[in-house]
């Protein structure tokens, strides 16, 4: 991976449904990929955030979408969450890993030098468990097939805590959200320092 210049900011791009873009915040940049940015910027990391979260988006729906926004798209770090609303909706488990594989050969035919980053995400227990179990596999299986890293679960310590979700009970406060971006920073991190020791010193 031709890494770049040592001072450069590192750009990650977040891929998401309304989890990442941060639905029913007062600021959009509060979201958990922004609150990512902050943890990096208060550890010395130079990164510059692109949120491309989208309400409402399945993985079917970023499957298609993601032709038009990978175009010109320009980024070393690539973090794809998606499937919470295919766990709302009960999408079958294969339909859900062909469009989660789909996506991520998208991203990999479009920036084949960015780092791939894969969020695991979990069904809704009401679907039973072998619906969960099946779910929740998906994802470490097309992290590990396409060279991905995988993250734990973005709302684990938010799902079900009342004092950390808006009144829908689904989307996370500003503190959920930060509680989410902590969750995942310590695999981002380990991105972001394989990124800095590839790129040339000064």
């Amino acid at each position: 991976m031709d890494a770049g210049p040592v001072d450069a900011p590192v750009r990650l791009l977040f891929i998401g449904t309304s989890l990442t873009a941060g639905l029913g915040l007062d600021d959009p940049a509060t979201a958990w990929p922004g609150a990512v940015g902050q943890i990096a910027d208060s550890l010395g990391y130079r990164v510059a955030v692109q949120n491309a979260g989208l309400s409402g988006e399945t993985s079917a729906g970023a499957l298609r979408r993601a032709d038009w926004l990978l175009k010109d798209a320009r980024a070393d770090v690539v973090v794809i969450e998606t499937g919470a609303n295919d766990g709302l909706r009960g999408t079958s488990v294969p339909q859900l890993e062909q469009n989660l594989a789909g996506i991520v050969a998208k991203v990999k035919a479009a920036l084949p030098r960015a780092r791939l980053v894969v969020v695991q995400m979990e069904a809704p227990p009401n679907l039973g468990v072998p619906y969960a179990k099946g779910f929740h596999e998906v994802f470490g299986r097309v992290a590990a097939a396409s060279g991905a890293t995988l993250t734990p679960f973005l709302l684990d310590g938010v799902a079900g805590e009342a004092r950390l979700n808006q009144a829908d009970g689904i989307h996370p406060t500003r503190e959920g959200a930060a509680t989410a971006a902590r969750t995942v920073w310590p695999v981002l991190r380990g991105v972001l320092d394989s990124i800095r020791s590839a790129r040339p010193a000064l």
